[in-house]
């Protein structure tokens, strides 16, 4: 007899792939809001399999902020490819020639904050009124207490005391013009559960996020990166180690972490005896104790 006892991979796939579902039957122009990390990458994969044999019913957008690691750009172009999927990308670059965003200065300057000037303009030019998100409750605080659903006003502001329950897996989706929702069918996954489910389905994943050499400096207890964008301070020296990403953003704030993890299962077994937080490394959430919910509460991702 066949048994119809799901894995708790399957559990999290049916959860996701039906808010998908609901999304592209209820809203009129959705779109997936792609960074070439592994969890926009999972979020194509489920959608791939929800509308299959179909082509994805909407677009993916990334928000480039122009300091990108040149491998997970690489690597977006082959896999939108490979996926048969739209890939709308607009710059942050742009939104600072047209005076909408200041370049930040100093030695910790980045872009990251700037993202949510260019993805703001690009949901109004668009028409976007649900964009799919990547964010997990595991990974931050402030995304652990936002809905599955969370509505965004007219200025694309999040208003986290002004939550709509979500009980029994109904999810309300009302909203007047100009107002937009982040819809996020990652919510209930964690890390371990997207790199299982990238071991279990085969998925292909930017190399960065496996041991490499590379050359980095240390700042505030990070490892980042070398690269144009950063501005050494006086002291601060270059070495060459092994590392990876863990995480995957732009590379003014995106820490490494020395690795030896050459392959997916070493991967997992380095998450599972990991006693810092995957967003531990990430210079933009270390800016301040709400830095998360105050971007969020601007519009960010």
């Amino acid at each position: 007899m066949k048994s119809y006892h799901l894995t708790h991979l399957k559990q999290l796939e049916a959860e996701s792939i039906f808010i998908m579902r609901e999304v592209a039957a209820t809203f009129e122009q959705p779109a997936l809001l792609f960074s070439g990390g592994k969890d926009s990458i999972v979020m194509v994969w489920l959608a791939k399999k929800a509308f299959w044999p179909a082509k994805l019913p909407f677009p993916l957008l990334h928000i480039d902020t122009g300091h990108n690691f040149p491998e997970t750009l690489a690597f977006r172009d082959d896999f939108v490819a490979k996926m048969e999927a739209k890939l709308i990308i607009r710059l942050v670059q742009d939104s600072i020639d047209k005076g909408r965003a200041v370049e930040e200065k100093g030695l910790n300057a980045s872009r990251n904050k700037l993202q949510t000037v260019t993805l703001l303009d690009a949901i109004e030019e668009l028409k976007i009124d649900a964009a799919f998100g990547g964010g997990r409750r595991d990974e931050e605080k402030a995304r652990a207490k936002e809905r599955i659903f969370s509505h965004r006003d007219e200025f694309g502001q999040w208003d986290p005391k002004n939550q709509r329950p979500e009980l029994w897996g109904l999810f309300n989706d009302r909203k007047h013009i100009g107002e937009h929702f982040r819809v996020f069918p990652l919510s209930n996954w964690t890390e371990m559960d997207i790199w299982q489910y990238i071991a279990q389905e085969h998925i292909t994943i930017p190399s960065i996020y496996f041991s490499h050499e590379r050359e980095i400096t240390k700042r505030d207890g990070m490892l980042l990166s070398n690269s144009p964008y950063i501005v050494l301070a006086r002291g601060e020296i270059l070495e060459r180690r092994r590392v990876r990403c863990r995480t995957v953003g732009d590379m003014t704030c995106t820490g490494v972490v020395e690795s030896e993890a050459t392959t997916i299962e070493d991967i997992i077994q380095e998450v599972a005896a990991a006693r810092v937080t995957e967003r531990g490394g990430r210079a933009d959430d270390k800016r301040s104790e709400a830095a998360m919910e105050d971007r969020k509460r601007q519009g960010y991702f």
